[in-house]
């Protein structure tokens, strides 16, 4: 059974891309079909992480919603890109950069029960194990969709009082709309944090499971977005906290 993971956080600058990128990667590395869709429209920039440049994008999400495609043709092979080979496989579907696409999806909208059918075609015609879906920061009603079919949501965010009063919120939000498995990750964890207290606080807080937490990391930030963290560094510690992750996810 396909399992649909949607990564989302309350505020934007969360690292939510990067994360999706990390965890998807080390997903398809343990032999699984992973595809993953930019669903943040109006700023897409997961590509980026994958190396697929703007002008290899001949197809986009874009496209797809405005029938103009199949959402299949708007899905590219990356496994060359971020280094797996064998049974595992990595698609991307990424959304348009170009200004003129994003303000007309800005302006019209998009009908919500298209991209949900996009989803279901996607899994089926690449034969995905997981589906990672990188929503829209913040909450709206295509958000909610993605967390209404989602199996598992991560929900990101940063020991920050702005993030851990929207992340209550978007919490709310998916227990009204039953979402099975609720999974958290604390990202850009400053260093002289007692990481374990916080991981207490954080899931006495919020009654769920906190899967990883994440060091704001040099590293990361030395990457500066520019391929995948864990392709780069897979010894890095930040690395094996993906991996752990990923775990949770594929266990149920």
């Amino acid at each position: 059974m396909p399992r649909v993971i949607s990564v989302h956080s309350y505020r934007g600058g969360t690292g939510k891309s990067n994360f999706t990128a990390n965890l998807a990667t080390t997903v398809a590395a343990l032999g699984n079909r992973v595809g993953v869709v930019d669903t943040d429209v109006p700023s897409p920039g997961i590509h980026n992480l994958f190396c697929l440049e703007p002008e290899q994008m001949d197809k986009t999400l874009n496209n797809y919603l405005w029938g103009e495609s199949s959402i299949e043709d708007a899905a590219y092979d990356l496994s060359a890109n971020v280094g797996i080979e064998g049974a595992g496989k990595l698609f991307l579907v990424p959304s348009s950069v170009k200004a003129d696409d994003i303000a007309r999806i800005l302006k019209d909208g998009y009908d919500v029960k298209l991209m949900n059918d996009g989803f279901r075609n996607l899994v089926k015609t690449l034969q995905l194990d997981y589906l990672f879906i990188d929503t829209h920061p913040g909450l709206s009603k295509e958000t909610f969709l993605s967390i209404a079919i989602s199996h598992v949501l991560v929900l990101i965010l940063r020991p920050d009082k702005q993030d851990y009063q929207g992340t209550a919120v978007t919490m709310d939000v998916a227990r009204q709309l039953k979402v099975r498995k609720m999974l958290l990750a604390i990202n850009k964890a400053h260093s002289k944090l007692n990481l374990e207290a916080l991981k207490q606080k954080v899931e006495e807080t919020y009654g769920e499971m906190v899967a990883g937490i994440f060091p704001l990391s040099e590293d990361i930030v030395q990457l500066a977005s520019e391929g995948v963290f864990c392709v780069k560094y897979p010894e890095h510690p930040v690395s094996q906290e993906f991996r752990k992750v990923a775990q949770q996810i594929i266990e149920g």
